[in-house]
């Protein structure tokens, strides 16, 4: 899988004019309480479920403006907002969209929420269900690198699932793995959509997070450890 632009970027365009008319000039950390319901003439927040929304907008945008607040899903979605520069509000103590939808507060502006295209709708219908308006812009696109079938010369010990659509592409390209190869996910949200793809699930995450897919893989490989979910 890799990242493309998206297909038509007139709404990312006009995304970005309206941020960067958000608030006043200057840094995005400047103090604003939490009970602050005064509507901004662009964006109250930006939203930021995976690393790469955080990319394509700060590669648009030297700067996010003061009284812009930010959310992200995750600590490595966190980190990587923090790299560019951003102040992170708001990291949702579930690290799924649904955590997010919970715990943001309650805003009369808008959010702002650049995306994959093929990101699920939760965070958008959860926010707009509670009256929080939502601009709901497509950021990137995730493509397939090609068609045909992936052989291996030898059957890999384990497969890391980091999202759904990787999920999918897995199913579609290497399927059937051997039995002995443990598919790992990021965590239970991507689990789902790895069964919904017809993979079994050996290992997931404790935490949304390359650090804990990669110790769910370890425990999973080592027979020494407490067998993991669907592992025999």
């Amino acid at each position: 899988m890799t990242d493309a632009p998206p297909s038509d970027p007139s709404a990312l365009d006009a995304a970005v004019r309206r941020l960067v008319t958000s608030g006043a000039a200057g840094r995005n950390g400047s103090p604003r309480s939490i009970g602050d319901r005064t509507p901004v003439a662009g964006y109250a927040w930006v939203v930021v479920t995976s690393a790469t929304a955080v990319t394509v907008l700060s590669e648009r945008v030297a700067g996010l403006p003061a009284g812009v607040r930010v959310a992200a899903v995750g600590e490595p979605t966190a980190r990587v907002a923090r790299a560019a520069g951003w102040v992170v509000d708001l990291v949702p103590d579930e690290t799924s969209a649904a955590g997010l939808v919970q715990e943001l507060p309650d805003t009369d502006g808008t959010v702002l929420f650049p995306r994959s295209e093929i990101a699920a709708p939760t965070l958008v219908d959860g926010l707009r269900a509670r009256g929080i308006d939502v601009d709901d812009v497509v950021a990137y696109r995730t493509v397939g690198t090609g068609d045909e079938p992936i052989t291996l010369d030898t059957a890999p010990a384990a497969v890391l699932v980091t999202s759904g659509s990787v999920a999918r592409e897995i199913a579609r390209r290497m399927t059937p793995l051997d039995p002995r190869t443990v598919v790992a996910c990021i965590g239970p949200g991507t689990a789902d959509d790895a069964r919904a793809a017809g993979l079994p699930v050996h290992a997931v995450g404790r935490t949304r997070s390359a650090e804990a897919l990669l110790d769910a893989v370890v425990e999973a490989l080592n027979p020494t450890t407490p067998h993991q979910e669907g592992h025999p």
